[in-house]
């Protein structure tokens, strides 16, 4: 199997909040809900660079897609990470998420790799890191 990842689905608790907040608190571009909430199909995607999209589908949804119990709200197992281009951007960044409904984490700080970093959750509690990594160039926007 070659290693890729066309997706990143986050189960969520209620669709229309988790897109509000990543499309008009975080400015990211989607079509908005498509699918059908009575066939569990109702879902939002969001471009976030070519070939990787983010899916928002409902955490019950999910589990019944996927044949597993629905796990509880407010937890995950994993750590999303967007980097960017200079230092400052991060405590931007973590203020357009606290603006958008989001909680941080924890505030921008020093890192011991040499780098910058702060962390919020998503209102699903979906944690997200914002980092400066002065060894992994970004470009800028």
């Amino acid at each position: 199997m070659k290693p890729r990842i066309s997706v990143i689905t986050l189960g969520v608790d209620d669709l229309a909040r988790a897109v509000a907040f990543y499309r008009d608190g975080l400015g990211w571009l989607t079509r908005g809900i498509v699918g059908s909430a009575e066939q569990h199909s109702a879902v939002a995607f969001f471009a976030l660079q070519p070939g990787i999209q983010l899916a928002l589908f409902p955490r019950a949804s999910l589990a019944l897609e996927a044949g597993v119990a629905e796990p509880p709200s407010g937890t995950s197992g994993c750590l999303l990470s967007h980097n960017v281009a200079r230092r400052e951007q991060v405590a931007e960044v973590l203020a357009q998420a606290a603006a958008a409904g989001g909680r941080i984490l924890r505030a921008p700080r020093d890192t011991a790799w040499g780098g910058h970093a702060g962390y919020f959750q998503d209102p699903d509690g979906h944690p997200w890191e914002v980092a400066w990594n002065p060894k992994w160039p970004v470009e800028d926007d």
